[in-house]
């Protein structure tokens, strides 16, 4: 069940990512139409990008500053370009749900392992949180119980014990609370519930 819910999940992610991209690819073309001078500047920044890469493995750094420094120049241009026209600086970056991971759901550690992203570790917590009945907490609670449902009748031979089944609830309730109000104490007893399926 939970390599299910992390399949699904991941398709999604696959979507949102898919959906970010096309999205920055109609925004580009609409933008370029307007503004040729942007497109320019995005070719020529992916050529320095290739152009530095070569002087890399050539070690020849005279370039590379050169080079850095017209990478520096047309990226101001470009800046005032989007600047004039009211735009963010990342409008011609895809504009991802979660940045960190950039929709795919994993990301690198300092080590270079890949690891799960916080914001899927968060959609399997609200997977495993919505399938608990934890959401009906509001209105299902300590305050909320209503004791006076359980009858106050002793029957031995029902119930195998000589207490009505109101007093044995209020016992239950009370012990819960305190489980709960102790929780972090190592010598607070476990609860155990027990009973037939489908019994709450």
């Amino acid at each position: 069940m939970a390599n299910e819910v992390l399949n699904s999940l991941l398709k999604e992610y696959e979507q949102k990512k898919l959906r970010a991209e096309i999205d920055l690819e109609n925004r580009k073309e609409t933008l370029y139409n307007k503004i040729p001078r942007l497109k320019q500047i995005e070719e020529n920044l992916n050529k320095y990008a290739i152009s530095t890469a070569k002087n890399i493995l050539k070690k020849d750094s005279y370039s590379i500053e050169d080079l850095k420094k017209e990478v520096n120049k047309i990226k101001k241009e470009k800046l005032e370009i989007l600047n004039e026209y009211n735009l963010p600086y990342n409008y011609l970056q895809p504009f991802y749900e979660c940045i960190v991971c950039k929709d795919t759901g994993y990301i690198m550690d300092k080590q270079y392992k890949t690891k799960m992203c916080n914001c899927l570790k968060q959609k399997l917590l609200n997977d495993a949180f919505h399938k608990s009945n934890l959401p009906n907490i509001e209105k299902e609670n300590f305050s909320t119980f209503n004791e006076n449902l359980f009858s106050d009748d002793i029957d031995l031979s029902k119930y195998k014990l000589n207490i009505s089944p109101r007093k044995n609830i209020i016992n239950i309730k009370n012990n819960a609370i305190e489980f709960v109000n102790n929780f972090d104490n190592p010598d607070q007893k476990n609860l155990l519930f027990t009973g037939n399926t489908g019994l709450r």
